[in-house]
């Protein structure tokens, strides 16, 4: 918000994540994340960004190259926050008995513990998303050239393309009946709908937020959509081989930054304007996230709110595209 105009509706850089009970917003000079205890409080940590506005290195500002560090910091950062937010829902949990297996665990590994379990955890979440986003997908599309009907390249890149977001949508749509991660798309809504908020000029109210829309052109579900889109023509414009799916899977991985690179200045494109272009960008993965999002109750607009405002810089300016 503009110090000469407070109601001055402007694109802000500042995103966030949604995590356990709780949100992370990322300004442009600080990262904060507020969560929800067991008890009932908010605890928030503030903490200071490696590269701060105006002091970025060369390779995050050169187009395209930029989005592969930024999307590479993204994960690695919203790894470390989900596994924060999650040991604060554990607090609680400590003095409750252990069983024979669990206290052996801990007499064995210690503090150990939690990080062999996240790492453990990483490894199966990304084998699960190679199996699911690469094998299965190639798999299917072989499988339909080889026995149903001869396809060429482009067809075949285009129902594997269709698979994947097949894939995506259904995975999130049933997580989405799991009621912790249900709780996590409602803390999702209200970190899109007080950045809205943010971006309107009105005051950071609960109220105020309420009345926002909880879907963002920003958003890593879009982001998610646009890689998958964007694949089907790089992978048949550089004519990744189909003779054998596990050495398709190497060119693949290989070709990742570039789709990354592409998605990125699409979705930073989608941002910063509202035009029919931009919003044609947009709409798949604003229609994705109506899945990935819900309506927040107050306390979790609440916690999206103390995230928000640890993050807004002094220099307003500085927050805009």
């Amino acid at each position: 918000m503009s110090k000469s105009n407070p109601n001055e509706k402007f694109k802000a850089k500042t995103g966030g994540q949604a995590v356990i009970e709780g949100v992370m917003m990322r300004g442009v000079e600080k990262e904060a994340m507020a969560c929800r205890l067991p008890n009932g409080e908010i605890d928030l940590e503030v903490w200071d960004l490696k590269y701060k506005a105006g002091q970025l290195p060369w390779f995050r500002k050169v187009p395209f190259l930029r989005g592969i560090f930024n999307f590479a910091d993204s994960l690695i950062d919203g790894y470390k926050c989900l596994s924060k937010s999650a040991d604060k829902q554990m607090q609680d949990d400590d003095e409750e008995e252990l069983t024979k297996f669990e206290q052996w665990l801990t007499d064995k590994l210690g503090d150990k513990l939690m990080p062999i379990i996240s790492g453990v955890s990483l490894v199966f979440g990304f084998a699960l998303a190679i199996v699911l986003f690469m094998l299965f997908p190639s798999f299917i599309s072989k499988l339909i050239d080889k026995h149903i009907i001869s396809l060429s390249a482009f067809a075949k890149n285009c129902i594997e393309g269709v698979l994947k977001i097949a894939i995506f949508i259904g995975y999130t749509k049933l997580t989405s009946l799991m009621s912790d991660i249900a709780t996590t798309y409602r803390y999702h809504g209200a970190e899109h709908k007080t950045i809205a908020c943010y971006e309107s000029g009105e005051e950071l109210s609960v109220e105020n937020v309420k009345r926002q829309i909880r879907f963002h052109p920003r958003c890593g579900t879009s982001f998610i959509f646009l890689v998958l889109f964007i694949s089907i023509f790089v992978f048949t414009v550089v004519g990744v081989p189909w003779d054998n799916i596990f050495i398709r899977m190497i060119f693949k991985l290989a070709l990742l930054p570039v789709i990354v690179g592409i998605a990125y200045e699409l979705i930073r494109l989608a941002g910063r304007h509202d035009n029919a272009a931009t919003r044609i960008i947009s709409a798949p993965g604003l229609w994705v996230q109506r899945i990935t999002t819900s309506e927040p109750d107050d306390g979790q607009i609440e916690c999206a709110i103390a995230a928000l405002k640890a993050v807004i810089p002094d220099d307003s300016e500085a927050d805009r595209w």
